[in-house]
């Protein structure tokens, strides 16, 4: 039986419709926002503002405060490939034991390197002990910020070495020993120390602001691998092996049993053999029109490892930095054809790469206008800015 062939406008028209681009598929549950793009990229704090706004009817920063640090619906936990993401519980649960327990394996060694190197004598029975206080600490006196747990304890404040070379520096080892119980599932960041733009967070007891937990009852590795394959295909699919492989850095073996035990269906692609979920093998129709400005590491722009079905190859160099984080990107019909950003009047200055013609350039030009109207006086910068940023002109 031959395989379906998935063209570059159906993938396009996909991403259009899944990802929220198109008007009709906008919604401001966040939630569900978040779900259907199986997570927000969360390293740079703003990305997850702007993401989920995006894709909004009526976009509110408001709405994701409440998600996060009210109702708890959205949670912030280190995942695949070491990201910090923002995620929905199931979600969370399936990133988190088919992603975040490998690293937090290697983190944990890692630490204990440290500690040892500070001249912490049994380091792994320190970091259990100083991992339990903590633990038992922060029910009782609610979130707080690595600075407030070294208040409360000041014996925990070793300072171990951290980087090397000309990276080398040292760190107190209680801020490591918070960012190691987040690996474990143990501690989650809160709301952070200022506005919605930064990213030094409080940190919540996992036990008081996550009660239900990362753990789920006879549910081993495995099927958490095969979940989150799932979830990334829904969104993502078709995509090549290797697309899912450097999305959850998983190895060759564990992508390929994660595939199998979703029964994906291989479909021919531009790049090679892809892969759908049994019920998504289908043609979809074209997509409604549609122009949207995204900010840095979106899950548009960051689900894949082989983009050129919506990103011209040459454009890379400008969009992309050098560890290949994708900067703010302006979308038209399921592909990337420039960038923006904002500059320190607030004003939003496009760089657009691709001539889309007058209707896209005026739905673009609309689209600017409201992000601009939305942040108000807020004025932030890309953490992880794209090349093209620093030669757009600022007043």
């Amino acid at each position: 039986m031959s395989r379906r062939r998935i063209d570059v406008a159906e993938r396009r028209a996909r991403l259009v419709v899944r990802h929220r681009h198109a008007a009709a598929a906008r919604t401001d549950d966040v939630v569900a926002i978040t779900d259907g793009l199986v997570a927000l990229h969360s390293s740079d704090p703003v990305s997850v503002y702007l993401s989920a706004t995006a894709r909004m009817v009526h976009p509110d920063l408001a709405a994701l405060d409440t998600a996060l640090y009210d109702d708890r619906s959205l949670l912030r936990h280190h995942a695949m490939r070491r990201t910090l993401w923002v995620l929905g519980h199931d979600a969370a649960r399936a990133a988190h034991h088919a992603a975040t327990t490998t690293i937090a394996a290697v983190q944990l060694r890692q630490l204990l390197a440290m500690l040892e190197a500070g001249g912490v004598a049994n380091a792994g029975a320190w970091y259990a002990d100083a991992a339990a206080r903590i633990e038992q600490l922060l029910p009782a006196t609610g979130p707080l910020t690595a600075r407030e747990v070294g208040a409360e304890f000041p014996e925990l404040a070793v300072k171990v070495p951290v980087g090397t070379g000309t990276f080398a520096t040292t760190q107190a080892a209680h801020t490591r020993v918070l960012l190691m119980m987040g690996f474990q599932g143990r501690v989650l960041r809160a709301r952070p120390t200022g506005t919605w733009i930064n990213g030094q967070y409080r940190y919540a007891a996992t036990s008081a602001w996550f009660p239900d937990g990362f753990d789920a009852a006879g549910t081993g590795v495995r099927e958490h691998a095969a979940d989150l394959a799932r979830r990334w295909l829904r969104a993502f699919g078709p995509g090549l092996a290797t697309d899912l492989k450097w999305w959850a850095r998983w190895t060759v073996a564990i992508t390929e049993r994660a595939l199998a035990d979703v029964g994906a269906v291989e479909v021919e692609l531009d790049g090679g053999t892809g892969y759908v979920l049994p019920d998504d093998v289908d043609p979809v129709g074209s997509a409604e029109p549609a122009a949207v400005l995204l900010p840095g590491l979106d899950p548009s722009t960051m689900g894949w490892k082989s983009r050129a079905f919506h990103l011209d190859p040459d454009h890379v160099p400008v969009l992309f930095d050098r560890n290949g984080n994708g900067g703010p990107a302006v979308w038209v019909d399921g592909r990337i054809v420039g960038g923006w950003t904002q500059r320190k009047d607030g004003t939003i200055a496009l760089r657009m790469l691709d001539d889309v013609g007058s209707e896209a350039t005026a739905a673009i030009e609309a689209r600017a206008h409201a992000l601009e109207a939305l942040l108000g006086g807020v004025r932030f910068t890309t953490r992880f800015p794209a090349p093209f940023q620093a030669a757009l002109p600022t007043p």
